[in-house]
């Protein structure tokens, strides 16, 4: 895929708001302006297409609500352990996880253990493992395609393992070090992050190819999808942004910056709220953002070096785990967050719950000489929260 083959940047701070000049670029998957206008990528009610690129405007942010740190005071028990269930693999680092509810089945990858564990959820037993995945970090399970992506950062490339058989039957694309993966459901692309800062890498899902790569001016951390309005959300943390992609066009048509990021990592969306959570590793705080806006409406202090971000979207309930092993759990409360407590455990930065059973899951990497994962209930949010 061709890339710019020319960029100009101006960046000035004013206010601590980031304010960036147009980015030109003549070639496929050019940058789009900064811009204060929410995303829309044709997803949403009375769009259709891909949206003309906004004028340059500040992305003014108002920062509603100030947390203390997360250290500074007693926090109610929100979560305790059902149960430590033994992982096969080393004492090492876990990374992402995905959730299949429907089937009971959580993917989680076992990063420097080179192996993704196949978990079932209701038996409470590891199915399976797949071997062969250096340094694999993000996962996703598509249940529509049968497929799970992951990221294998020691292979530079993406493997395809069928959920059937559980065999790896294709790798894609050159990627740098790829990291969070999304799937754009009306277009059935596939888009993963190079945190080396190559580009967002795009896969034809149908095909299992790679089809581009798009050029996003820095290096990308997670990479999700927002299904209202049809666009691809990427933290590009070396600019401290977050961009919107088109995944009809597979250019960048929106660029953010908001007052408060710091090398942005972790990114999650209430679809149904129109809420985007925006974990920043640079500062150990979590942003809320309105998408309707693009205004910050809460901004929170979590764990040191924060990863990633879970929602509960029955119980309106956010999990932000970070690798300092703070898991911070908030909820939704009208238009912001209010802290709702926290735990911590040893290298606990990545958290996974079930909307349906409100069961939390985080892997940790040694437990008395052991990998587990350990099964966490949590306790419900006062009647008030809706």
């Amino acid at each position: 895929m061709t890339q710019c083959t020319h960029a100009s940047w101006v960046i000035a701070v004013t206010a601590a708001v980031a304010v960036l000049t147009t980015v030109s670029c003549t070639e496929r998957g050019s940058a789009a302006q900064s811009t204060d206008a929410p995303p829309d990528c044709g997803a949403g009610q009375g769009m259709s297409g891909s949206r003309a690129t906004a004028n340059v405007a500040t992305s003014e942010a108002r920062q509603v609500e100030s947390s203390p740190s997360i250290r500074s005071a007693a926090a109610p028990v929100v979560l305790r352990t059902l149960a430590d269930i033994p992982m096969p693999g080393g004492t090492v680092r876990f990374d992402y996880q995905s959730l299949d509810d429907s089937a009971g089945r959580l993917y989680l990858s076992h990063m420097n253990a080179a192996q993704l564990t196949v978990f079932d959820t209701r038996s409470r037993q590891v199915i399976t493992t797949v071997h062969g995945l250096p340094g694999l970090t993000g996962v996703l399970v598509v249940p529509e395609l049968d497929r799970v992506y992951a990221s294998v950062t020691g292979h530079h490339n993406v493997a395809v393992i069928d959920t059937k058989t559980f065999r790896v039957i294709a790798t894609v694309g050159t990627i740098g070090f790829p990291d969070g993966i999304a799937y754009a459901a009306n277009m059935r692309k596939v888009f993963v992050s190079d945190e080396s800062g190559g580009g967002e890498l795009v896969i034809d899902a149908q095909h299992d190819t790679a089809i581009g790569q798009i050029p996003v001016g820095g290096e990308a951390g997670n990479t999700i999808y927002d299904a209202a309005s049809g666009c691809v959300l990427v933290a590009v943390q070396t600019r401290n942004q977050v961009i919107a992609i088109d995944p009809r066009s597979e250019r960048v048509i929106g660029r953010y910056a908001f007052a408060g990021a710091d090398h942005p990592h972790g990114l999650h969306v209430d679809v149904a709220r129109r809420r985007l959570f925006i974990a920043n590793q640079g500062n150990a705080t979590l942003l809320e953002v309105d998408l309707r806006t693009m205004q910050v409406t809460s901004h929170q202090r979590v764990g040191d070096d924060p990863d990633v971000l879970a929602l509960d979207p029955t119980w309106h309930r956010l999990y932000a785990a970070s690798e300092s092993g703070v898991v911070a759990v908030f909820d939704e409360r009208g238009d912001t967050l209010v802290r709702a407590g926290r735990v911590t455990m040893p290298n606990a930065h990545t958290v996974a719950v079930s909307p349906r059973t409100h069961l939390v899951y985080i892997p940790l990497k040694n437990m008395g000489g052991r990998p587990v994962l350990r099964i966490m209930e949590a306790t419900p949010p006062a009647t008030s929260v809706r």
